[in-house]
């Protein structure tokens, strides 16, 4: 919020924040996640929301977490998960060599084996069933690959993969594969593969220079954007967007809570940093986003940064050094 704050004063960008205290600390005294009506105002009167992570061991069943995170996913539709995967720095990679490592990551974010349907039979006996469904519509599949080849289109990327498991997924894989090759025709000027995700996750760790824009459904871009993570320098540098276009969209960053470090000063500010970038970019402040990214970097560059990427600085030491670059 500092550099979001700096930004927006520096470069009179407008912006207006409120505060929302929908914390664990709260939910454990009231045993509400989100008042009545929250999200209908979230939905008509703000352009972004801009999360702290979730995750209190005092809520065990992460219902709290759950119903905020999920809830604004699912009731504002944010079906894209966008997640760009881009080494800052070589030293921070444990790939060996100077490997280009700058990918985008799209999951589909509303469908799949997230939803939720299925259930328990004969729950708690030794004859206990588990059914578990995975949801793919026509349409949820075809937007989110649309997104991908639009995006690629807009940013000069040369290819599209397009990643499932449908040698054992059948029905929903053959879905996105029809879809994915009859939404290719339309972009004639990008490359476009198809490569099963156990593949792809070899791939993105042997030669990862060979992806540009990778689209995949929920649970895999779930595992594959964390694999992205440690090639780019782990969970503290990783940044993510939930994205409806052209609607009220949820930037987070992606490393969680982390209790243990609590109180600790150790936490990484960056990925909540270039988080902040990211919504920036999507409210239309490109230069600015492209600003923060280049403070990040230079406090990489000259070793000022927390323990997990080889500085020696605490949480907010290693804040006051991006910012001190704006």
């Amino acid at each position: 919020m500092r550099v979001l704050q700096r930004v927006n004063e520096s470069r009179k960008l407008g912006l207006d924040f409120t505060q929302f205290g929908w914390n664990a600390d709260e939910y454990l005294k009231t045993g509400i996640s989100m008042p009545e009506g929250a999200m209908d105002d979230i939905r008509h009167h703000y352009d972004a929301v801009y999360l702290g992570a979730f995750g209190d061991p005092r809520v065990p069943d992460m219902k709290h977490a759950a119903d905020i995170l999920l809830g604004m996913r699912f009731q504002l539709d944010l079906y894209v998960n966008y997640r760009p995967v881009k080494l800052l720095n070589p030293r921070l990679s444990p790939l060996r060599g100077d490997r280009k490592i700058d990918m985008v990551i799209f999951r589909e974010n509303t469908e799949g084996a997230y939803v939720g349907m299925g259930g328990n039979f004969k729950r708690g006996t030794p004859d206990e069933i588990a059914v578990q469904e995975d949801i793919s519509s026509r349409r949820g599949v075809e937007r989110i690959i649309r997104y991908a080849f639009e995006f690629a289109k807009k940013t000069k990327r040369k290819s599209v993969c397009m990643s499932d498991k449908n040698n054992v997924m059948r029905f929903g894989g053959d879905l996105w594969l029809r879809t994915f090759e009859e939404v290719a025709k339309e972009y004639p000027e990008i490359e476009h593969f198809h490569m099963y995700v156990d593949a792809l996750a070899m791939q993105m760790v042997r030669a990862p220079e060979m992806f540009d824009v990778i689209v995949t459904n929920n649970m895999f871009g779930d595992i594959v954007t964390d694999l992205g993570a440690a090639l780019q320098g782990g969970l503290g540098v990783a940044a993510s967007g939930n994205i409806h276009p052209g609607r009220v969209s949820l930037f987070e960053p992606i490393h969680g809570s982390a209790p243990k470090y609590a109180g600790k000063d150790v936490a990484n500010p960056i990925g909540a940093i270039l988080t902040a970038a990211m919504m920036l970019e999507y409210l239309g402040s490109q230069a600015e986003a492209e600003m923060i990214e280049r403070a990040v970097v230079a406090a990489i560059d000259a070793g000022e940064t927390t323990h997990d990427l080889g500085g020696s600085l605490g949480t907010k030491a290693a804040g006051e050094a991006i910012e001190k670059r704006l």
